[in-house]
């Protein structure tokens, strides 16, 4: 008997797809290590809410000049990567980036209710092992922040969980200080 192979997506064939038609630009689909995946569940409005949230509060952190803080767009992470997170910081402008999707980023955030098994796990691996320095999980079914850092490998040495009355510097903005409960959305109810 013959073994059952996968096909690996790379970046390129994965672009290509959407590019002649074969997938429905509004699918929401990410590359992760060459498996195109659907993303979790529909977007919840708490989940929207943080996703705003945050955007405006790195915006502030970030000056426009020197990063791009991106929501829901590529990052380019190797031959057989193109994920989406929630939130980027980039260095560099909106203009540096009109060729091609950043390959790095100083900050990813993802939000989480349904996914964050996964971002903990195959998301934390990917950023890890590019290089990511600083990933935040914006943990919405606990009401934390859960913070990595120092990747190595597929892998982060470092994880700290913030309650909401905490602060936090970005590691590229260290002088920064924010409070945690920023990044989370407050309800009207």
């Amino acid at each position: 008997m013959e073994a059952v192979q996968t096909y690996r997506w790379t970046r390129e064939a994965f672009e290509k797809l959407a590019e002649v038609g074969l997938v429905d630009p509004d699918a929401r689909l990410e590359l992760i290590d060459g498996e195109i995946l659907q993303k979790m569940s529909p977007q919840s409005s708490r989940h929207a809410a943080a996703i705003r949230r945050i955007e405006e509060t790195l915006r502030r952190f970030f000056p426009l000049d020197r990063y791009d803080v991106r929501v829901q767009l590529p990052l380019a992470l190797g031959p057989y990567s193109e994920p989406e997170p929630d939130v980027a910081v980039v260095e560099g402008t909106i203009d540096d980036y009109v060729e091609a999707h950043p390959s790095t980023a100083v900050l990813v955030v993802e939000v989480a209710d349904a996914s964050l098994q996964f971002d903990r796990t195959r998301k934390a691996a990917l950023y890890a092992r590019a290089g990511i320095p600083d990933y935040w999980i914006v943990n919405l079914l606990d009401g934390v922040l859960e913070v990595y850092r120092r990747p190595e490998n597929d892998t982060y040495q470092q994880r700290m969980v913030l309650a909401p009355h905490e602060q936090i510097a970005p590691l590229a903005q260290p002088g920064a200080s924010l409070e945690v409960a920023r990044l989370f959305p407050e309800s009207r109810a």
